[in-house]
């Protein structure tokens, strides 16, 4: 995973240096002083496809086992209780900031995309969990909780026309989303070698490459834009990494979909160009 996501930045910055050098050259293919920066924020409604949903509540509400020293024979037992949590809905808010740039129909920008943490609450501060020859402990739990965020580098087309009130603005894009999940207790976990993994009272991540694609209705008060917007993020997460162990299909796969679709809502400011700025001082 860290290789794909160093790929993607030094794919990034090659491409910003390109585009650069093209537009500073003698016959570069873009007038450099009619590019329009702009920043936007924006929220939606995030629906998430049902192996998403499945996946979320089977990881972060995981009942498993615990390894705690038995204090008669001084060595580490497995033990297990019963803990319940509310499900966790199948959508959520998405939080976003576009900083970007246009030049004349064409358009750019980095989509950086959060949500509001999502929390299953715990009945109490501990529970009572049992080993297999029948002794019994108090385990502390937390509050489940989980979130995601990330960036995409998007690119988009003004469909009718620059300047125009009204426009239909269709883009795609690609990135990575990272997503942390905290589980209820204190849960053991085997590695591929046979060794116990303990989790501790902390978050837990998976990050992987993503691609949006999503069409904005804009009217358009130069300098002001406002949109409303929808489309399809499509993510494969890799599995947990739990205290630097891979889990991979122990106790359950956690290299899985997190697709979502979603419509919203934006307000875009939009920046003068140079040329801009140069024609309202000749006035």
């Amino acid at each position: 995973m860290k290789t794909k996501i160093v790929y993607l930045v030094s794919l990034l910055c090659a491409l910003t240096f390109a585009t650069s050098a093209f537009a500073d050259s003698e016959n570069g293919f873009y007038e450099k002083d009619h590019i329009r920066g702009f920043i936007s924020i924006g929220g939606d409604y995030r629906g998430m496809f049902e192996d998403f949903h499945d996946y979320v509540n089977t990881i972060a509400r995981y009942n498993g086992r615990i390894v705690i020293e038995n204090p008669e024979t001084n060595k580490e037992d497995i033990y297990r209780g019963s803990i319940k949590y509310a499900e966790f809905n199948d959508y959520y808010i998405g939080l976003h900031m576009n900083i970007g740039a246009q030049y004349k129909q064409f358009l750019t920008w980095f989509n950086i995309n959060f949500m509001p943490t999502q929390i299953s609450e715990r009945q109490s501060e501990t529970y009572t969990v049992t080993s297999d020859s029948g002794v019994t402990a108090k385990a502390p739990l937390f509050d489940v909780r989980w979130f995601t965020y990330g960036i995409d580098w998007m690119f988009g087309w003004k469909l009718l026309g620059e300047h125009t009130f009204i426009n239909l603005i269709p883009s795609v894009g690609f990135g990575f989303n990272l997503m942390n999940i905290h589980f209820a207790s204190l849960f053991s976990f085997i590695d591929d070698s046979g060794n116990f993994v303990n989790a501790r009272d902390r978050y837990y991540g998976t990050m992987d490459m993503t691609f949006n694609a999503e069409l904005e209705f804009r009217l358009e008060f130069d300098p002001i834009a406002i949109g409303i917007y929808g489309g399809y993020r499509h993510v494969d997460y890799s599995d947990i990494e739990i205290e630097e162990h891979i889990l991979v299909n122990k106790p359950f796969d956690t290299d899985n979909c997190g697709d979502t679709w979603f419509v919203g809502l934006r307000v875009t400011w939009i920046f003068m160009s140079d040329w801009q700025r140069k024609q309202a001082d000749k006035l």
